[in-house]
């Protein structure tokens, strides 16, 4: 059996090595149109901070290493030029002698990934104007860097690339300005947790330019960047980080068919249109796990289970690929940032019926030193409790919420099921009642008719209803939800009175804890309009983009922290 692989990196070597750990006997060609056929594309922003110190640690295999260790023929500088599907052939040009040839294959896998998406921007030939999506990338803004006098830069996307680079480059004293058409950065995460990461950016010295867009270049080494909005920045050096789109060329030329995403479409076992065809990784097209449409998932942990799958399919052991979850993480300073599953904006469009709720836990117990507070986003579905998807922000351990999460999803949970995880718990690590359960807790009470809770956006959406701050009164005193009024909770018994019974009242307190308990004294009292504020002031302060210590003057602004 003869496999040919069109594509190194994380989906073309693991299906390599994977195919010659069950088939001693394969011949196996991977070719590869760069000069490295498996690099760290993920860890390219923080070697050009300084942070991944050796450039090598970067390059994962060599050509040599792996003949040496799989006995797989590594081709690189051959650039795959057509596909000839009907005679399992590959029209091949050798870029380094400019021969051409033709190779044979009895089975093909294409891993050509994504190919970086350059906006159409005036000036855009100029020689400070780059992008980083490979080795070669990466090497040039070093070099741009170390050889010339770079000051001030601009970043083109708010992505996960955009933010990575803007951070790496604040890390080397140059002053950046991150610049997104959209009006948040982040996509995967819904507004209002976006505007923790936006606040966290700015805190950093990027300066943020939300919902603009670049419209030329002016200069080649340095110059100014001209904005939609006529705003000009000046800039010694200029990425280009707009996202990625599938590389499709050559699986449309052979005839195979492109999904409606615009990724190349696989069956489950990764197979294409053609039989003797597979594909993985940033080019093919995917069912996501919960919400069942097809997307795009440009991420290295799916594209190697994908790898994986298609070499066990190719060698007789059938396997099969679920769909992908999207689950991310991204650094932004200090802060941990992850997302899985759907956000509130899929979910709506998809015409899921959900419920959102947030909660603000510690990362570990409030009396063991380093507690931080977390930020969490879950949604599931109503009335069932299966969980739809989550979003985790905070400086310590929103990684393992996320993945807690992120297998609950896996393994169809619910809720109810999240009340019961038993997980690892010392001070040090974690609380009796970890983040993770107290969302199972805080879904469960709302499905359960303990609670109606509403997220601040569908509280705005209500008629004639008021917000009851319980706080204490320095709590309120340091910023409050405008127009609510204030009767902390130790005080709300005896002064229950002051509540009018003809309008709707919105609880809130800083998290939704204490909310909860005045929430069920006033129910029990003959209440009838309630409704808990999901995330309480701190969610509020996160949805109005409002920073806590300024929520009573209502000031708010889009966190951008500089000035033209």
């Amino acid at each position: 059996m003869k496999v040919c692989i069109i594509g190194g990196v994380a989906g073309g070597a693991t299906a390599a090595a994977r195919l010659r750990r069950l088939d001693e006997t394969a011949e196996i060609i991977l070719f590869e149109r760069g000069d490295y056929i498996s690099f760290a594309n993920c860890g390219l922003p923080y070697h050009i901070s300084g942070q991944i110190k050796e450039r090598g640690s970067l390059l994962l295999q060599t050509p040599e290493r792996f003949w040496s260790r799989f006995r797989v023929e590594v081709r690189t500088g051959n650039e795959i030029l057509a596909i000839d599907a009907r005679h399992k052939l590959l029209k091949v040009q050798n870029r380094k002698t400019g021969e051409g040839y033709s190779e044979s294959y009895d089975y093909l896998i294409l891993s050509p990934g994504a190919y970086p998406l350059v906006p159409p921007i005036e000036g855009s030939a100029a020689a400070m104007f780059m992008s980083l999506y490979d080795i070669p990338g990466m090497d040039a803004i070093i070099a741009r860097i170390e050889n010339q006098p770079v000051k001030e830069a601009v970043v083109i996307g708010g992505g996960f690339i955009g933010v990575e680079i803007a951070e790496n480059l604040i890390a080397r004293g140059i002053k950046t300005h991150l610049v997104e058409m959209l009006d948040q950065v982040m996509m995967p995460f819904d507004p209002e947790m976006a505007n923790i990461i936006q606040a966290r950016l700015a805190g950093g010295g990027i300066c943020l330019r939300l919902s603009d867009g670049v419209k030329k270049i002016v200069g080649d080494t340095q110059g100014k960047v001209v904005l939609n909005s006529g705003i000009e920045l000046d800039a010694d050096l200029v990425v280009s980080a707009a996202g990625v789109r599938p590389e499709t060329r050559l699986a449309k030329e052979a005839g195979l068919k492109i999904g409606p995403t615009g990724g190349i479409a696989v069956d489950a076992g990764m197979k294409t249109s053609d039989p003797f065809i597979y594909a993985v990784g940033d080019a093919v097209e995917t069912t996501h796990l919960v919400g069942g449409m097809q997307v795009l998932v440009p991420l290295a942990g799916p594209a190697n289970k994908q790898a994986r799958i298609a070499a066990n399919n190719i060698c007789g052991h059938p396997s099969l690929y679920p769909g992908s979850l999207g689950t991310s993480i991204v650094k932004v300073f200090d802060l941990q940032a992850a997302s899985t599953g759907l956000n509130e904006k899929t979910a709506r469009k998809n015409n899921l019926p959900y419920q959102a709720i947030h909660l603000h836990p510690l990362s570990h117990a409030g009396y063991y030193p380093g507690a931080a507070m977390i930020s969490l986003k879950l949604l599931f579905e109503v009335p069932g409790g299966r969980i739809l998807g989550a979003q985790c922000i905070g400086t310590d351990g929103a990684d393992k919420r996320i993945d807690v999460i992120a297998t609950a999803i896996r393994a169809g949970m619910t809720v109810f099921d999240l009340e019961e995880l038993e997980l690892a718990y010392a001070p040090p690590f974690g609380s009796a009642k970890d983040p993770v359960n107290m969302a199972g807790f805080t879904g469960s009470n709302l499905l359960k008719g303990l609670v109606e809770s509403v997220t601040y956006d569908q509280a705005m959406a209500m008629e004639n209803f008021l917000f009851l701050d319980v706080r204490t009164d320095e709590e309120v005193r340091a910023g409050r939800i405008p127009n609510s009024i204030h009767i902390p909770l130790d005080e709300l018994r005896k002064r229950i009175h002051e509540l009018p019974r003809d309008r709707h009242l919105v609880i809130a307190c800083r998290t939704g804890v204490r909310s909860y308990a005045a929430y069920r004294i006033l129910k029990q009292s003959g209440f009838e309009r309630l409704a808990n504020l999901s995330g309480g002031y701190l969610s509020f302060c996160h949805y109005t983009n409002c920073p806590p210590a300024q929520a009573a003057r209502n000031e708010t602004g889009n966190g951008a922290g500089c000035r033209s």
